[in-house]
């Protein structure tokens, strides 16, 4: 009597790599350049060489500045060291076109300062939306001139530093921030409510790596409860900004608002609340389109690349 032993394999699931198929890389390409005939060309032909496949691609191009804009998202079936390779060959190419250009691994997650005072929302919204994966970034620390935060961020395992600031210790302060941006190797510090003014001098060192959040209800209702003189003002709408920071006060390239309807049944405390949640969406999201590679700079404004 003989038994016979029908064996199945399995199935290899689609894009999993097989003994004779490495694993596809991904990469997102961002440039941008003096607008002229032949650019698109000239990046879908360097791909192709390289036998890429395109993802996704999106482009824009600036007829009143005449400056044109790409970001191309592509897989390679190469190993992940072909970054560097990758890099290297597209060299030329953006040289010709005289390019601003990077050439980044697609979902790397960016080395993320946090800086704090003493309303948590937008922090915590970052630090869940972190841990879970959903932005690509790893805060690597907190800074604060409060120590109302410090629980919060220790519980998720973060270190946190206190450095106070007075008028006298601003310059020592700071001083401090840059030794813990080298120390951490960060790429992008978040204001997150941070409620201090940082210097010409800070702002320039960190331009084009820090994001700010603040109430749109600016110039009209500065300083203390915004949300409670507009109330008093009897305001339709509640709004946030985040942006680049530079040396002009809260006047930086904007990057992501956004905008929620109110009405006279909403009380000053409705507004407080309605205006954290419109602060946390447009940070988070400026934060995100940053560590994607989304953002370009034209002047004073951004190309936002969604």
């Amino acid at each position: 009597m003989s038994t016979s032993v029908e064996t199945t394999l399995p199935t290899p699931t689609a894009g999993a790599a097989t003994p004779d198929q490495p694993t596809a890389v991904e990469h997102v390409l961002t440039v941008d350049c003096v607008e002229s005939p032949g650019i698109v060309h000239a990046i879908s032909e360097f791909l192709l060489q390289q036998g890429c496949d395109i993802i996704d691609i999106k482009q824009y191009g600036d007829k009143a500045q005449g400056h044109f804009f790409m970001r191309v998202h592509f897989a390679s079936a190469q190993e992940p060291q072909a970054t560097d390779d990758l890099r290297r060959g597209f060299a030329p190419v953006a040289e010709k076109w005289q390019m601003n250009w990077q050439l980044e691994p697609h979902g790397r997650k960016r080395r993320v300062l946090v800086m704090v005072s003493k309303m948590g929302h937008c922090l915590n919204d970052l630090l869940f939306r972190a841990r879970t994966g959903d932005i690509p970034v790893e805060i690597v620390a907190v800074v604060s001139n409060h120590r109302d935060q410090e629980g919060l961020v220790q519980w998720h395992g973060i270190p946190f530093f206190h450095v106070p600031v007075t008028k006298d210790t601003k310059a020592v302060a700071e001083s401090r921030l840059l030794e813990l941006v080298d120390e951490f190797r960060v790429e992008l510090v978040v204001l997150a409510r941070y409620m201090q003014v940082l210097s010409d001098e800070l702002s320039a060192r960190l331009a084009g790596k820090t994001i700010n959040i603040h109430h749109s209800f600016l110039p009209s209702f500065k300083g203390a409860k915004p949300y409670h003189q507009a109330y008093e003002r009897g305001v339709k709408t509640v709004g946030a900004t985040a942006h680049y920071v530079n040396a002009e006060l809260d006047e930086g390239p904007i990057i992501s608002q956004q905008v929620i309807e109110v009405d006279h049944t909403y009380t000053a405390d409705d507004l407080v609340a309605v205006g954290r949640d419109a602060e946390c969406v447009a940070l988070r999201n400026a934060v995100r389109w940053h560590c994607e590679g989304r953002i370009l700079l034209l002047g004073n404004r951004t190309v936002v690349l969604r």
